[in-house]
């Protein structure tokens, strides 16, 4: 640091020295020209009045008298300010008259006089006489057109150079003085602003190193806010690396086999080799929105994208996703890729762009409206129109030539494709090609054939899924479905023991894996204190004006299949059966509106709020009500004081895949408090089996449930907490990941030609 004191200070000296010396050399020259100007301005005034007087008193008849006339007019003008004298001379250049002191040195007539005589025409020059600097004005004497002699007026401009010598004195004397303050100011603001939070950086990076103090404690670094976000992240990155290896060290000494984001990374390194991750979607994990002038990231609430972001982050893999940002494609390059996460990059997103008409027929028509209603049997008819699947078609081969574009070079890449939308996009992968390591994780339920057998399309739909390798779902009934499904409606071999599929020269697993939520357990203790979940529980309370007792959370998408209606029923049956509660009992639904360009999910909205209303209108009193609805997308940072408040969670759905608001709940409860009401149709269902598992459909039952929550023991609610917490914690979403795609990995990818030489083989056998 002293060092870079000593070059800041030398530097500053040099260059304001020089800076100081540029602008004081154009000062004395402004000053010289002034100065030269004001002498030719004052000589030009004398020279025409001597002039006129020389011109009447020059007598060429009597010449003697006209010598002493001439004589005693210029001795007259020479006492003037910096006039040394006054010179007559005439036509031949011979002396006529002079001032005494200019007797000796201008004996014979000047340059600049003998041309202003031969030229009959004014002349000035600056010249040195001896060793003093003049300045020479010289006039023509004239008779009528006769040209008589000249007048030379000499001025003596050596106060000229002393005062340009005055000038830079005192510009070497005021930059003696800048310098010295700018020097003193400056290491001053250096000290406090720039060397003062250094330290103070260094310092915090130090303690924590050694661990003194989170990540979260950044210092004051508003002068560096171009390394301010890098330097934090380094510190977040070096606190989670901390953790792991913690929280490793920890594993093995209790011999436990806990999966963690580090230990997804390195499977993944492992297994991939040199191989590449590519992740299709049709949500993107980042959206960019513009609003005017300010561009903002976006981070969509979705459970995919909070599922698969730490599997791409492991492995510096690529996503692929539908471009739906207003300013998405202002932020892309040539190739329509980007580097995210914004603050971090640490993976590639490829976005493709679909028209208005696409999007409208491929996801709000066939996917929304045929196939969710479908597959979830929650009693809306789908709608199947031909138009919709022809968008759907387009769009997956839309997709399919992105992910071709992206894997062209790599050699023996794994894809793993996501959800009902991009059933026909295994196939065609596959068919482009089959080197590629395919999976598709199938994210809802998938039903009974019969049910499925309503879709006119099934045949290409199932077809296109088994051109996958492997094939996941939530729980093993949907994997029994779906095989069940498949040796319905097209020619194949179902293997039930081994649990896949045989299509022609293609071999398919069908595989369960419950997927999970990222579980943190690194809290600090003093968050386990039940009395500050109380304190948070009434200032939620308060922010949302109600005074209550008890409280209960509710966190889903506004979705027929999520049972809200049902819910709300519940809780007005449970207030009747038990008005004790009333007044003292407030559920709050957080409600994100999703897809409501569709007619049925935008006319839910406007039940679920009539619903509501009419709920809090029948119970309602003073600061109290039954229901708060917050019909709004809300961040995960903003659930989570609604679920560690929470004296119950309820999830009512009338079917799920799985359900992460579940495992939320659950994962933030570090108190070990806190009820979980479960609905029975859901895949969580199958794992937590300590919640208080309902049938949504029996109001009466789920109101019961309520009150149940709501009077168990403090000590059972403990113990079913700690239980279910640990099955998230040892299935979690690491975990999750890093079986699905090492089940992938170790696939072996049989050629064509083996596979028709094993059918051969089996059939001579037979």
């Amino acid at each position: 640091m002293r060092l870079l004191s000593l070059r800041l200070i030398i530097s500053l000296i040099v260059g304001i020295t020089l800076v100081s010396s540029g602008f004081s050399y154009y000062e004395v020259l402004g000053e010289k020209r002034t100065l030269r100007s004001d002498l030719e301005r004052r000589a030009a005034l004398l020279g025409e009045s001597l002039a006129g007087n020389v011109e009447r008193s020059w007598n060429a008849g009597d010449k003697e008298r006209s010598d002493r006339d001439l004589q005693r007019l210029v001795q007259r003008f020479g006492n003037r300010e910096h006039l040394m004298g006054v010179v007559i001379y005439d036509q031949q250049g011979a002396l006529v008259a002079t001032t005494p002191e200019l007797a000796k040195t201008l004996t014979v007539s000047p340059l600049v006089v003998t041309q202003a005589i031969a030229q009959n025409h004014e002349q000035s020059a600056f010249l040195k006489l001896g060793k003093v600097p003049v300045h020479i004005l010289a006039l023509p004497i004239r008779r009528k057109d006769e040209v008589l002699g000249g007048l030379a007026v000499v001025y003596d401009v050596s106060y000229i150079r002393a005062q340009s010598l005055l000038v830079w004195r005192q510009s070497f004397f005021r930059v003696v003085v800048q310098v010295f303050f700018i020097v003193l100011i400056t290491l001053l603001i250096v000290r406090w602003s720039i060397t003062g939070p250094i330290a103070r950086a260094a310092l915090w990076m130090r303690a924590l190193r050694t661990g003194k103090i989170s990540f979260q404690e950044v210092p004051d670094l508003a002068m560096f806010r171009p390394l301010a976000r890098e330097v934090a992240t380094m510190a977040e990155s070096l606190s989670h690396a901390r953790s792991a290896a913690e929280t490793e060290a920890r594993l093995r000494d209790a011999a436990e086999s806990l999966w963690t984001a580090d230990r997804l990374s390195v499977q993944l390194r492992t297994r991939l080799g040199d191989s590449h991750l590519f992740v299709v979607s049709n949500r993107e994990p980042y959206m960019h929105w513009r609003d005017g002038k300010t561009l903002d990231v976006v981070v969509p609430p979705s459970g995919l994208v909070t599922a698969l972001e730490p599997v791409l982050n492991a492995c510096d893999g690529t996503w692929i996703a539908h471009g739906n940002g207003n300013a998405d494609a202002e932020t892309v390059d040539a190739y329509d890729r980007l580097r995210v996460p914004p603050d971090d990059p640490r993976y590639s997103l490829r976005r493709v762009w679909l028209t208005k008409e696409e999007e409208q027929g491929y996801y709000y028509g066939f996917a929304n409206e045929g196939l969710w209603p479908l597959c979830h049997i929650a009693h809306t008819r789908p709608l199947f129109r031909a138009s919709d699947w022809q968008h759907y078609q387009d769009v997956n081969r839309k997709f399919m030539a992105a992910v071709l574009e992206e894997i062209k070079n790599v050699a023996k890449p794994v894809v793993l494709v996501q959800d009902y939308h991009f059933a026909l996009l295994p196939r065609l992968i596959k068919e482009k090609r089959p080197d590629a390591r395919v999976a598709i994780f199938w994210h809802i339920p998938w039903p009974n054939p019969e049910a499925f057998g309503i879709c006119p399309w099934q045949r290409q739909l199932v077809d296109g899924l088994l051109g996958a390798d492997l094939i996941g779902f939530h729980i093993q009934s949907h994997c029994n479905n779906f095989l069940q499904t498949v040796d319905r409606v097209v020619e194949s071999r179902v293997d039930w023991e081994h649990f896949s599929v045989q299509r022609q020269d293609h071999r398919t697993l069908v595989r369960p894996f419950p997927i999970s939520v990222a579980f943190h357990d690194d809290q600090p203790a003093e968050n386990n204190n039940h009395g500050l979940h109380y304190l948070e529980r009434t200032a939620l309370m308060r922010s949302l004006g109600v005074e209550a007792t008890f409280m209960g959370i509710g966190v889903d998408r506004i979705d027929y299949t999520k049972g809200i209606l049902e819910r709300f029923l519940a809780i007005e049956r449970f207030l009747e059966k038990y008005p004790s509660y009333q007044g003292k009992f407030t559920f709050v639904q957080i409600g994100a509106p999703s897809r409501t360009h569709i007619k049925r999910y935008h006319d839910l909205v406007a039940e679920v709020e009539a619903e509501a209303d009419r709920i809090n209108w029948r119970f309602q009193g003073g600061k109290w009500k039954p229901i708060v609805l917050l019909v709004r997308n809300h961040s995960h940072r903003e659930i989570e004081p609604y679920y560690r408040a929470a004296d119950l969670c309820l999830v009512t759905s009338l079917h799920d895949g799985m359900n992460l608001v579940a495992k939320e709940f659950l994962a933030s409860r570090v108190d070990e408090s806190g009820v979980l009401i479960l609905s029975q149709f859901t895949g969580a269902a199958r794992e937590l089996r300590d919640a208080l598992l309902v049938n949504p459909y029996d109001i009466d039952q789920t109101a019961e449930a309520i009150r149940a929550a709501l009077e168990m023991e403090p000590e059972d609610k403990q113990l079913r907490v700690r239980r279910m917490r640990k099955e998230i914690k040892e299935h979690n979403i690491y975990r999750w990941a890093g079986k699905l795609i090492t089940e992938l990995c170790e696939l072996r990818l049989d050629a064509p030609e083996e596979v028709h030489e094993k059918s051969r083989a089996s059939v001579s056998v037979a």
